[in-house]
């Protein structure tokens, strides 16, 4: 019930629509109760007849201009409720996705590490959907149901107490056969949109994966593991359907059957002279009256319990605590000079350590290049930076401010990531440009462009800077978007860049225009490059060599070299293999690094 009455609350926020929605109801719901009476005072008027046929007739007409006029009414202020409840309804989908959205865009990477894009896909849409019936159907609706069978109850015992608590005696058990089926359904359904998120999940990795799919062959796979999924999510979506059918089937028996009852000592009633016959033409009209809401109560049930399991799996998210925090009165960088110090920083994924005690300081421009194996915590040391994630011990500053204290627009605005594995969105090349910077005029996007080297291309392009080009950038190729993305990167001007092996996707004329562009673009910026070849430490003033989330070599190429640590090893073994057409001797990487 608390997941509901959330729910409940945000749609409390549009008051006025949600007051409109009620009153309506209440006046369609008493006029709705008013027929079946003026229908069964018109029936013993007319058995009984009048001193004036003419009048009789006259007066019959009249009353049945006012049946008609009430159904008008009632009509009316129906279609004013449906329409205000369906607004209601719009407007909380509308605020729940909003604040989904914006609570996605502020939760760390720890949580998007963990959490299934279809899955978060599905919680955004199907789960949503889920919650907006229930404000349309179950909180605005359920309210007729209720005011209906009271007042059906009111007009019976009014007429008859005997032959009401006949009636109504089949209520309690209806209401309890609907409250077990409420607590069942809503373990069925959860369970059903887990699976829906699942499946999700699976054809969101097989569309964004489509290029490695078909490059090994593997469809087969693929729908195999589709169908496996689908397989699950039929399985309980059909016991839940039929769970939902079997109820509402039990309770229309219900239902005619107390009708049958109504009927038999209604009969017997009226024989005895103790009601009229209008007065039971009342009861089996009130009795048809409580059919709707009878047939509603096995669905409002389904959309209780739905909404209930898509409240439970949206609030995890809204509710889910994000370990990177701004404080309350954060600090804002201004004329930032670009020094960096990491002070014993340690950190870890869960309980596995990925950076151990490391310690470095970087003066404002200087170029460090960062070495090492694949897991040994270069990419992970300037996600700390970014402040992608928070350090477990030991404190990141830039300028001497702790990266905890600054807020993380401003920290973010003067950090430029280059990442490996580019993403562009489907909009045109000066948008993608000026994405961080959105105020970018168009001389600052071309001048970035050429900067990294693409501006000729762009040009070339069908509408130059204002093609579109496709989802993830999928009409460029890997090194356009690779430049790109470095574009995208020198637009806002950072006073830090972090260039994640920004050139491992290009060719050999391609990189070469791209390092002589880093070589201007660098000077005055101090520069973190995440290097796995030596082509990309040029430019380097100091190489820090990782292992296993630890510094285990650092100085100049020169100095390494010498050292003979595992920065020569690596040198040798890729001058040995000709490693990306690199033909220079190690000594001169050594002189080139101690040149800049």
């Amino acid at each position: 019930m608390k997941i509901l009455w959330r729910i409940t609350k945000i749609a409390a926020l549009e008051r006025s629509r949600m007051a409109g929605a009620w009153a309506s109801l209440i006046v369609a719901t008493i006029l709705f109760l008013s027929i079946p009476r003026l229908i069964g005072f018109s029936i013993d008027y007319a058995i009984s007849g009048g001193a004036d046929e003419q009048q009789s007739t006259r007066v019959l007409v009249y009353l049945g201009a006012i049946v008609i006029g009430v159904v008008a009414l009632r009509g009316i202020f129906n279609y004013a409720n449906l329409y205000l409840a369906e607004s209601v309804s719009q407007h909380v989908s509308y605020t729940i996705r909003n604040m989904l959205y914006d609570k996605l865009q502020h939760l760390s990477f720890a949580f998007h590490d963990r959490e299934h894009t279809g899955n978060l896909m599905s919680k955004s849409t199907i789960d949503v959907e889920m919650m907006r019936m229930f404000v349309s159907m179950g909180l605005v609706r359920s309210g007729q149901i209720t005011m209906l069978v009271i007042g059906s109850a009111v007009m019976m015992f009014l007429t008859d107490v005997e032959l009401a608590l006949i009636s109504l005696s089949f209520v309690p058990v209806i209401a309890a056969r609907a409250i077990y089926a409420s607590t069942r359904m809503r373990k069925m359904w959860l369970q059903a949109q887990v699976e829906m998120g699942k499946l999700t999940t699976v054809l969101q990795e097989n569309l964004a994966g489509q290029r490695v799919v078909k490059a090994f062959g593997a469809e087969e796979h693929e729908e195999n593991k589709f169908d496996y999924q689908n397989e699950a999510v039929y399985e309980t979506t059909y016991i839940a359907r039929r769970a939902q059918s079997s109820n509402s089937a039990l309770m229309q028996i219900i239902f005619w059957a107390s009708s049958g009852v109504i009927l038999w000592f209604g009969g017997r009633a009226v024989i005895d002279e103790r009601i009229t016959i209008g007065a039971l033409a009342e009861f089996i009209l009130y009795t048809s009256l409580l059919v709707q809401p009878m047939r509603m109560v096995g669905f409002l049930v389904n959309t209780f319990a739905r909404a209930a399991s898509a409240g439970q799996r949206l609030f995890e998210v809204l509710d889910a605590p994000s370990p990177v925090r701004e404080k309350d009165d954060p600090h804002t960088l201004s004329n930032v000079h670009g020094s960096v110090s990491f002070d014993n920083v340690t950190f870890s994924y869960g309980n596995a350590d990925a950076i151990k005690n490391v310690s470095l300081d970087v003066s404002p421009g200087q170029v460090i290049a960062l070495m090492g194996a694949p897991g040994s915590g270069k990419t992970t040391l300037m996600s700390l930076l970014s402040r992608f994630y928070d350090v477990n011990d030991g404190a990141i500053c830039v300028d001497g401010i702790d990266v905890r204290e600054i807020s993380l627009s401003s920290l973010r605005s003067n950090i430029g990531v280059v990442q490996q594995d580019v993403f562009l969105f489907s909009a045109t090349v000066a948008e993608n440009i000026s994405y961080g910077h959105e105020n970018a005029t168009m001389d600052e996007i071309i001048q970035a462009a050429k900067t990294a080297q693409i501006h000729d291309e762009i040009v070339a392009l069908p509408d130059g800077y204002e093609t579109v080009i496709g989802e993830r950038g999928v009409s460029l190729s890997g090194g356009q978007r690779q430049r790109l993305s470095i574009a995208r990167t020198l637009a806002i001007n950072p006073a830090i860049l972090i260039l994640d092996d920004s050139t491992s996707s290009v060719d050999a004329g391609t990189e070469s225009r791209i390092q002589k562009a880093l070589s201007e673009v660098i000077k005055g910026r101090t520069t973190f490059i995440i290097a796995h070849r030596l082509s990309s430490i040029q430019n380097a003033e100091l190489v820090v060599v990782m292992e296993e989330g630890k510094i285990a070599e650092m100085g100049t190429p020169d100095e390494l070299i010498v050292a003979g640590g595992l920065f020569t090893k690596v040198t040798e073994l890729q001058y040995a293999t000709n490693l990306n057409g690199i033909s220079t001797t190690p000594s001169s990487v050594g002189s080139r690094g101690t040149s800049s």
